[in-house]
């Protein structure tokens, strides 16, 4: 079912439309209450929807259009933090060494997520190289990881000074940042044995040679874009790496997905060995056939896990053709099996974006039609019936145990 729907007149709050990832309070008070969702827009925002009375709140949006100094664009990340508040990130970045630099490919952070939206606090977290964002994810160890979304582009990890940090501030105020190398860094999309190159010193701070700019603002930073390409610093290259998701396994492994659009790609990437695989691509057997996926799967997207594990794939094609493939990973060795169709987009002018499943009901995932051709973007509600056990009367799923008025 519908829970949101953009009011193109925005006569009741700021939407300006094209909404993006989901992520919700997953930590502290009212957990799992609120989901959150941002504007890929030129004037970016987030919005706040209490999955209790399902209305929408706009807690915060940009105050000015792009390009003005004083704007944020294109939000399309959305990560809760171990610590319990909320990220975003901007999907645009200039190109390497353009004049002017752009001053957007930045990371920001709301601190106090849950209060009111004259209350919020954002804060710009520019220890981070400047790349266009789209996936953040966070591992056990509390490292970030994030990508620069454009063809030949690269995979990055930000390491924290102080990991077990309760609040942002420290956080970020120091720690390294690296970059993706498989092999000797020159083979594009290759797999095998990686290691991770260092960017900055364990303060942050540019290592010599690194390509630093300064935006039209004052602030300077690490180009992410141009500094992976230079031999001392040399990334692998991927095209168009896109959306994150890190699973753990029964055995407390974790694996980073990673989806890359160009060439209808998604990359596994097992960080206790650092060992890269490709995890689903067109050669990938389709559940419904047992012969190779082909061109039915195309532009892999954004990415999202269940509470079973399991991985989905969304394209990002144009409605009626765009497909939600479910993957299969038996053996959890970082290469499917074989992907099915789970769930396909048939409005005009739509992709879907920002599928989420609900951390605390199982039986429930979230998903966008982003831009129809109406302009009234939506967010959508899937949910399934709740599977009965002993003593809850299958009642065991949601927010409040999923029927507070049971």
């Amino acid at each position: 079912m519908t829970i949101v729907a953009r009011d193109t007149a925005q006569t009741s709050r700021f939407d300006s439309g094209n909404y993006d990832m989901h992520t919700a309070n997953e930590t502290g008070p009212d957990a799992g209450r609120y989901l959150f969702t941002v504007y890929e827009t030129s004037q970016a925002g987030i919005q706040r929807t209490d999955l209790r009375t399902m209305q929408t709140t706009t807690i915060w949006n940009s105050p000015a259009v792009s390009p003005a100094l004083d704007s944020h664009k294109s939000f399309d990340a959305s990560r809760w933090t171990p610590w319990g508040t909320f990220l975003t990130a901007e999907e645009s970045w200039s190109d390497p060494y353009a004049v002017p630099t752009s001053h957007y490919g930045r990371l920001f952070e709301v601190t106090n997520p849950l209060a009111a939206p004259a209350d919020i606090v954002i804060k710009h977290r520019d220890i981070l190289p400047r790349v266009s964002h789209e996936g953040l994810a966070f591992d056990k160890q509390n490292n970030l990881y994030f990508i620069d979304e454009r063809n030949d582009s690269h995979i990055f990890k930000f390491t924290s000074a102080n990991p077990q940090a309760d609040n942002g501030d420290d956080f970020f105020a120091a720690g390294q940042t690296f970059v993706l190398r498989v092999g000797d860094g020159k083979t594009e999309e290759a797999t095998g044995a990686a290691t991770w190159i260092p960017l900055t010193d364990m303060n942050g701070v540019a290592l010599p040679g690194a390509v630093v700019v300064t935006d039209p603002n004052g602030l300077t930073a690490i180009d992410g874009r141009a500094t992976p390409n230079l031999p001392a610093f040399l990334g692998t290259n991927f095209d168009r790496p896109e959306d994150l998701e890190i699973k753990t396994l029964k055995n407390h492994k974790q694996m980073l997905f990673v989806a890359t659009t160009t060439n209808h790609k998604v990359f596994s990437i097992d960080l206790a060995t650092d060992t890269v695989k490709l995890f689903a691509s067109r050669d990938t057997k389709d559940m419904a056939t047992g012969a190779p996926v082909g061109e039915q799967f195309t532009n892999p997207d954004n990415l999202a896990i269940d509470a079973d594990g399991n991985l989905y794939i969304v394209e990002d094609q144009p409605g009626g053709k765009q497909d939600t493939w479910f993957a299969k990973d038996d053996n959890n060795d970082g290469v499917a099996e074989a992907v099915g169709k789970w769930a396909s987009l048939t409005t005009v002018g739509a992709e879907s974006t920002g599928l989420y499943f609900d951390k605390f009901k199982s039986n429930t995932a979230y998903i966008n039609v982003q831009h129809p051709s109406s302009k009234v973007d939506r967010t959508i509600m899937f949910t399934t019936p709740c599977q009965k056990t002993q003593g809850d009367n299958g009642h065991h799923y949601g927010y409040d145990k999923g029927h507070d008025k049971d």
